[in-house]
């Protein structure tokens, strides 16, 4: 690096005297000119810090679904590409006659009856349709079409032309059976693919299986099962699914893609309050979610009112974390619920149950639950490194006596593995050993921004900060609103500039099936066939380089410091080309100059080819996006024309701005008054 001369300092002081007197002759005349803030950035590496590269991730409540909790079924009906709601007919309860919702049935009572009995042949889902179909011989002809049942999924199936769709079901009857099994229209037609299931003897259960191949799309479709023959039918554990997702895993392509752009340095799953449920008896169970699909009884989200069948489990989140390249955080229930708790001295069979789990992602592929996970295709152990220990349980009557427990019970078989407590330690040390502490933070925009400053003062030293869930609600958020995100880019660049006491940071919630709004906002909003980013979600976008960069010393000189706040970073894109990032956030009314000087760097090192301005902002802080409007906000970027060390940019009200500088690897050093020399540093 080349020395550094006093001159920039010296003319950026003497920049903040001008500015002062211009903003004040400004203000007095009345005039609307753009007020004038200097930004300092020292690029010089001995003032820098390392970001982890953790800092920023995502956080997956599933009744699955923004941080990657089952919530807004952002899992069943959303990421998890199991087209059929309620596949099992388990979600009436285990007791008959039962409710079957979403299924219906197609004819009248004069010639179809469906009901439940629980003669199913999985043990932990006993509970099986009966359709008893009562015409199809002489005058009682069946209509054309035939009778039968049919489910609608998540609000509708998306059917696309040229696409196949694996169907699997488990089927008896006491006679021959002949069905017609149809991807059709939502009022069931037309129909976009068929086929036939004919058999002569399924007296005993019977697993039938069947590719569609679609002949045209439809994103509200359905699919039925019928027949034209008399005779009683049972089915059980339906299942359809496109053979297209993501590496076969059971994503749906689009909604993983918007998670990947992400780049997350970390996915917290499976919930929040998802893992606690409202009592202990419907909470996350991990062993209930793997294995064979048919055989996983599912279970009643009770904080968010619905039933997943748990296809998506524990396996399946920790193959999305791999698949994404990111680190999982496993959230797992202490034995505290929302409305009752185990003691600590009966907490023990809650504590094998995680270390069971932590063997199942983690051990050898011999050893018991590793040698599950093998047989599940997946002989390698998963990089599982992060446990979360109870959801917001802090200050719960056995909280502490089980964390504790949990703690060292761990920290016994696996030494490596980090352990957040649900403790807020950012004001005065915790009172128990932790790796890191679990901060929540929902407020309103103001208060969100103003939050920036909330780790400033944080211990150095000791547990870090993992702020889990951040975000902006109330009636300034809406469904996504652009203040909102402008205020938590804000809060997280006072986390960007405190990563010395902050590890990592997510948003919540991550995903909603506009269907089933249960929380507003969200960052990713869709349906069965579209999706869209909230300006939260591209707001997130601006901070996928800060996992593992430099952040530089910088600092601002204005009097604007209550609506304006910046971080200047350094990384190296995918060909190794250094990067200068300034990232600003304007929270008030009016534009605003920037003059920045930039000290510490190569003379000539800034390069105009390459640098560009990226700026999140719409003509309205209450601007949302939506499906008929879905990027009215997102990142616009441009060309800037003009780089240098000494640089005036403006920066729009209620504003993102990255400012991206990128740094030429053969600068012109000064060597003397009157030579040059090229660098290649």
């Amino acid at each position: 690096m080349g020395s550094i001369t006093p001159w920039p300092r010296i003319l950026f002081l003497i920049f903040i005297a001008l500015s002062a007197f211009y903003f004040h002759q400004s203000s007095a005349d009345g005039t609307e000119a753009d007020q004038p803030v200097a930004l300092y950035v020292n690029a010089s590496e001995s003032s820098a810090k390392k970001i982890p590269k953790t800092l920023f991730g995502i956080f997956f409540e599933v009744s699955l679904i923004s941080t990657l909790e089952e919530i807004n079924h952002a899992g069943a009906g959303g990421l998890w590409a199991e087209l059929v709601s309620n596949r099992g007919f388990e979600a009436g309860g285990p007791n008959v006659p039962s409710n079957i919702d979403p299924w219906s049935f197609i004819g009248n009572e004069s010639s179809v009856i469906v009901s439940t009995d629980r003669s199913s042949s999985f043990e932990r889902n006993k509970i099986a349709l009966r359709m008893e179909v009562l015409c199809g011989e002489g005058s009682k002809a069946c209509p054309a079409g035939g009778v039968g049942i049919y489910n609608p999924g998540f609000w509708g199936m998306n059917i696309e032309q040229g696409k196949t769709y694996k169907l699997v079901f488990y089927v008896r009857s006491s006679g021959p059976i002949n069905l017609s099994v149809s991807l059709t229209g939502s009022t069931g037609s037309p129909t976009l693919a068929t086929t036939s299931i004919v058999a002569s003897e399924v007296s005993n259960w019977t697993k039938m299986e069947a590719t569609l191949q679609v002949k045209g799309s439809d994103a509200k479709a359905r699919l039925q099962l019928t027949t034209t023959r008399k005779g009683v039918i049972w089915f059980d554990q339906v299942s359809l699914m496109p053979t297209d997702t993501y590496k076969g895993h059971g994503f749906r392509n689009d909604l993983f893609a918007m998670l990947k752009d992400l780049k997350p340095g970390f996915m917290r799953f499976p919930g929040g309050c998802f893992v606690e449920g409202d009592w202990l008896r419907n909470a996350f169970r991990w062993k209930e979610t793997i294995g064979p699909w048919e055989e996983r009884p599912g279970h009643f989200g009770d904080v968010w009112h619905y039933w997943t069948d748990d296809g998506f489990g524990h396996f399946e989140f920790l193959q999305l974390a791999e698949d994404l390249g990111t680190a999982p955080i496993w959230v797992f229930n202490n034995g505290v619920s929302h409305n009752d708790e185990v003691e600590t001295s009966s907490v023990l069979p809650f504590i094998q149950e995680i270390l069971d789990g932590l063997e199942f992602a983690r051990g050898d592929a011999h050893s018991k639950w590793g040698s599950v996970r093998a047989a599940l295709g997946h002989p390698e152990p998963f990089d599982l490194k992060y446990v979360a220990v109870g959801n917001e349980d802090c200050g719960k009557k056995y909280y502490l006596g089980n964390y504790l427990r949990f703690y060292n019970a761990i920290k016994r078989a696996y030494p490596d593995i980090k352990i957040i407590s649900n403790c807020d330690g950012s004001s005065k040390p915790l009172d128990h050993p932790a790796d890191f502490y679990d901060y929540h933070i929902y407020s309103s925009a103001s208060t969100v921004f103003g939050t920036a400053q909330k780790f400033d003062k944080a211990p150095r030293s000791g547990p870090k900060a993992f702020v889990s869930e951040y975000a902006v609600t109330g009636d300034d958020a809406g469904k996504g609103s652009l203040i909102a995100a402008i205020a938590e880019a804000g809060f997280l660049i006072g986390l960007e500039k405190n990563c010395d006491a902050v590890e990592m940071a997510s948003y919540a919630p991550l995903f909603v099936n506009t269907n089933d709004r249960t929380w507003n906002p969200d960052a990713i909003v869709f349906d069965s066939s579209k999706v869209y980013g909230t300006p939260s979600y591209w707001m997130q976008h601006f901070f996928r380089e800060s996992n593992g960069a430099t952040l530089l010393d910088s600092s601002l000189r204005s009097n604007l410091e209550n609506s304006l706040i910046a971080s200047a970073i350094t990384w190296k894109d995918s060909d190794s080309r250094k990067h200068l990032r300034i990232k600003v956030v304007n929270f008030g009314s009016n534009n605003v100059t920037l003059q920045i000087s930039v000290d510490g760097l190569e003379v000539n090192s800034l390069q105009s080819s390459g640098s560009t301005k990226v700026v999140l902002t719409s003509g309205n802080p209450k601007d949302e996006n939506s499906f008929q409007t879905p990027n009215k906000i997102v990142p616009i970027k441009s060309q800037l024309d003009e780089v240098s060390e000494e640089m005036d940019v403006v920066v729009s009200p209620h504003s993102l701005t990255s400012i991206d500088l990128l740094i030429n690897s053969n600068p012109i050093r000064t060597m003397g008054s009157n030579s040059v020399d090229v660098s290649s540093y």
